[in-house]
């Protein structure tokens, strides 16, 4: 079992980035993955743009990408890229903070023009951070994504049919990095 981060750098309160983050969270959780959900939005403002990684709530959340195996971001497209948000905390991330870990990129949009935002502006960052395996990520239009009240999301049965193998490979990933358990060391008996 994993531990997955699952960073939303989503700055609405209302965010479909967020539900399918939650959503593909659901899915890991399925594959016995442990998911801790960090919602950049959430961190003090200040002490994150100005890269205070003392204040408390900045440091909690990066023991949380330090403590984590892997980690799904997620992002909403703006303008051809992922947002300033997100943006704000990889940049107080250490340089090599995703060395050793998996990660899945995950991206939201209004229009396909944006589908290509996670293979050429999300994906070299994570590389350059040190992932030691960047999965295939997504794209999902805003629109196949429908938020419930309670902040969970529905995604539309057709677009869940593709994303189910791009989750699924990241949790075989994951299996792989992991490894299984080590097995406990037999017990020598003296006839």
């Amino acid at each position: 079992m994993a531990t997955v981060l699952a960073v939303s750098g989503s700055p609405s309160p209302t965010s479909r980035t967020t539900g399918l983050l939650r959503h593909v969270g659901a899915r890991l959780a399925e594959h016995g993955h442990r998911v801790v959900p960090l919602d950049v939005r959430e961190l003090p403002a200040e002490p994150l743009l100005r890269a205070d990684t003392r204040h408390p709530e900045l440091a909690r959340a990066l023991d949380l990408v330090t403590g984590a195996d892997a980690l799904v971001i997620g992002t909403p497209v703006y303008k051809a890229a992922y947002s300033g948000l997100l943006k704000a905390l990889l940049d107080v991330l250490p340089q090599y903070a995703l060395a050793g870990k998996t990660v899945l990129p995950l991206a939201t949009g209004g229009s396909t023009a944006h589908v290509l935002a996670v293979d050429y502006a999300l994906r070299p960052v994570l590389s350059a951070m040190g992932a030691a395996h960047v999965t295939q990520g997504w794209f999902v239009l805003d629109r196949h994504i429908s938020l419930r009240e309670d902040g969970s999301a529905t995604v539309e049965r057709e677009t869940d049919v593709l994303l189910q193998p791009v989750v699924d490979a990241f949790a075989a990933a994951l299996a792989r990095q992991t490894g299984p358990a080590p097995a406990e060391p037999a017990l020598a008996v003296r006839p």
